[in-house]
């Protein structure tokens, strides 16, 4: 069977220097809070047979036929309310971040790696950026998804992506990837400690809502696991912030469609604390490292909404880790932990240009 190999390839260079890359990998955004825009980016994310686990003849007449009929516009005039003037939040943020890295590597390390970012949906694609490091000449490639608590939905689809581009590549670079982190221990006290600082500025709540995004409670079942690190990363935030099982809940946001999902939903527990005339609650959501969709409309202005106008007088939304010093330099040990064996000073010029030397004598062109 002829491989199907990926024509833009480099051809391969005898001497050249071996280079490190790093890719984060985020969930990905539409182009722009359009309807035209988000129809395209909501096709490519329902069509996931990692995301949506319903059978192909089931779903696609009906993803076809009823969702990017009506939803698109519905989801552009949410993307609308949330939009920065730089661009899509989640894409912002994620810029900032990897730039954040690229510099916190540069000081640290004395071959600093190439660092890039890519989206699992939409732009930067996966095989565009996987395929730009490797004409950059990167040899390893440290795959770090920005999904701290493993799914299949995020992590595993993500991997998909990378893996569909090797199964091109005549000449594949070595891959480490990382699976999660959402007990590491400077995660959680980057986690913490944003919490604290917005409680020091604006006073405690009667109670925490640490909020996740929820999957079908099918995939537990299945044995996706998921929830028990959704629950290990609320337990392990709460205990860092000294607070007793009474004063913070667990909770999982956007369901879709009809099936169970994980439960408790963060809509109906808030709506339930409303009306106990619980007065305030903050909600945190550690499941996401850049603020989004799902936490600055889904969260700051649905949830608000829900929880004041079922009895709730006040609600706070503590915004996700973004470009916080803590959150970065996490990121940076995560990232050098991962690396190991892989940081070390680059073959120098002199060796490279003996090694081409050597190659052309021994028949290789030029």
């Amino acid at each position: 069977m002829t491989m199907k190999s990926d024509q833009s390839e480099s051809a391969y260079q005898h001497g050249s220097q071996k280079k490190t890359g790093v890719l984060l990998i985020n969930l990905g955004t539409p182009e722009a809070p359009t309807a035209q825009a988000v129809r395209p980016y909501l096709r490519e994310f329902l069509s996931n047979r990692r995301i949506i686990e319903i059978p192909k003849w089931l779903w696609l007449p009906i993803l076809h036929g009823i969702i990017l009929n009506f939803r698109p516009k519905k989801s552009a005039e949410k993307y609308a309310q949330i939009w920065m003037p730089e661009g899509s939040p989640l894409k912002v943020h994620t810029e900032r971040q990897t730039a954040l890295l690229r510099e916190t590597l540069h000081k640290q390390t004395v071959s600093p790696p190439i660092v890039e970012y890519a989206m699992s949906i939409g732009n930067p694609s996966i095989p565009a950026v996987m395929q730009q490091m490797c004409k950059q000449g990167c040899e390893r490639i440290l795959i770090i998804p920005l999904f701290p608590q493993y799914a299949a939905s995020s992590t595993a689809a993500a991997m998909d992506s990378v893996f569909d581009v090797l199964h091109k590549m005549r000449n594949m670079p070595v891959i480490r990837t990382v699976k999660q982190y959402h007990d590491n221990p400077d995660y959680i006290a980057a986690l913490a400690q944003n919490v604290r600082e917005y409680w020091e500025q604006n006073g405690k709540p009667d109670k925490l809502i640490v909020s996740f995004h929820g999957v079908p409670r099918a995939t537990l079942d299945k044995g996706d696991p998921y929830h028990c690190f959704c629950q290990k990363t609320g337990r392990l935030l709460a205990e860092a912030l000294t607070l007793n099982a009474d004063q913070y809940q667990v909770c999982f946001q956007s369901r879709f469609g009809r099936a169970e999902w994980l439960t408790p939903y963060t809509s109906d527990t808030l709506q339930q604390l409303g009306k106990d005339n619980i007065r305030r609650v903050d909600v945190v959501c550690p499941g996401f490292v850049s603020d989004c969709l799902e936490t600055l409309e889904e969260i700051a202005i649905e949830a608000k909404n829900t929880f004041i106008g079922a009895g709730g007088q006040e609600f706070h939304y503590i915004p996700c880790l973004n470009e916080r010093d803590d959150w970065i330099r996490a990121l940076s040990e995560i990232t050098r932990v991962n690396l190991q064996g892989w940081l070390v000073p680059e073959q120098p010029e002199k060796e490279a240009e003996q090694s081409r030397r050597l190659a052309v004598q021994m028949g290789a062109k030029e």
